[in-house]
């Protein structure tokens, strides 16, 4: 734990903790007046590698290929230009958004690349393509934290959401890594086991932790699931309300516990840029409805500082339970399982 604190302290700058102060002032002083003061850039950003997945998982557009959007893979040429526009002021960059990063052949050289540009670098992979040889390219990478989706301790259990997945793939992937990781003497990645909790699988959460605790991984998650079929809730959502984020009401609906306050750190703090350089605001806006602009066309600032971002954060700051998107988010509550 000291280590990885060490690693994210690391990659911090005068100009990046400067930067954030203005946005975390800028944030609050939109939340009081009620209207978009932004005056500074933004302090961590996601960018997605692929749409595609080898998986079908049910809850997920990217497994039930319910995308209006296209599909393809993020460019390295793309990228190196993206890096060169967000490196002075980005502390973290997650690569992930839709879809299974490892299926895009230059993955882990882009993050190589923002390694080098001094970024902390995150991925989310259901790991079913660490081999000996991926794994080792994974810890050369300089990648600083690797999540691994583990929702289910049986293959039974894990392969009822996670629908055309091996969880032997998942295990041995996770062994691979640690392995690699120990071969070359180096502490990177960060390796965090992350369970999502459905009422399937609640029963497992006690066992799950074991299982990763035995194997050496170095954190262990435990995430509320997130649900977009309401009426399949009674199937999905846990028993025990400390596993869900959602709530029945008495007339038997659900609905998340999120308030939905008229504000939203993540407008200011970060965004989230598709494989084919479309800026979206957040990371629930899967489908890209909400298109902020496009770095194929406009600088990254151009887009940020825009009418059209404006637009958009003060429509959150004005009623933010009429945007569809925000309407299942868990911004200002946990979306981790106690």
């Amino acid at each position: 734990m000291l280590y990885s604190l060490f690693q994210i302290l690391k990659k911090l700058s005068a100009y990046k903790l400067y930067n954030y102060g203005r946005l975390y002032v800028s944030f609050h002083a939109s939340r009081l007046l009620k209207r978009p003061v932004v005056n500074a850039l933004p302090f961590s950003m996601s960018i997605e590698p692929t749409t595609s997945c080898n998986l079908r998982c049910p809850e997920c557009p990217s497994g039930l290929r319910a995308f209006t959007r296209p599909t393809g893979m993020l460019h390295p040429s793309f990228f190196e230009s993206f890096i060169q526009q967000i490196k002075r002021h980005v502390h973290s960059l997650t690569f992930y958004f839709q879809g299974e990063p490892y299926l895009n052949p230059s993955f882990l050289e882009m993050v190589r690349v923002a390694h080098q540009n001094g970024l902390y670098t995150i991925t989310s992979t259901n790991a079913h393509y660490l081999n000996e040889t991926l794994a080792q390219a994974t810890v050369k990478s300089g990648l600083d934290k690797l999540i691994i989706s583990i929702d289910g301790v049986t293959q039974e259990s894990y392969s009822k959401y996670r629908v055309g997945g091996q969880l032997e793939k998942v295990i041995e992937g996770t062994r691979e890594i640690l392995k690699q990781r120990q071969h070359l003497r180096s502490r990177s990645p960060r390796v965090v086991w992350q369970f999502i909790v459905f009422k399937h699988n609640e029963h497992e959460v006690h066992l799950v932790k074991k299982m990763g605790n035995d194997l050496g991984v170095d954190s262990i998650q435990i995430k509320t699931a997130q649900v977009y079929h309401f009426e399949e809730a009674d199937a999905l959502i846990p028993e025990n309300p400390n596993y869900a984020r959602y709530k029945k009401e008495a007339s038997g609906e659900w609905t998340i516990k999120n308030k939905l306050l008229n504000q939203c750190w993540r407008m200011w703090q970060g965004c989230v840029v598709t494989w084919n350089g479309t800026i979206v605001p957040c990371c629930f806006d899967k489908d890209a409805q909400y298109q902020i602009g496009n770095l194929n066309t406009e600088s990254f600032s151009e887009i940020w500082f825009s009418d059209a971002y404006k637009n958009f954060r003060q429509s959150i700051l004005k009623g933010r339970s009429q945007i569809d998107i925000c309407t299942n988010c868990t911004e200002g509550t946990s979306v981790w399982a106690n």
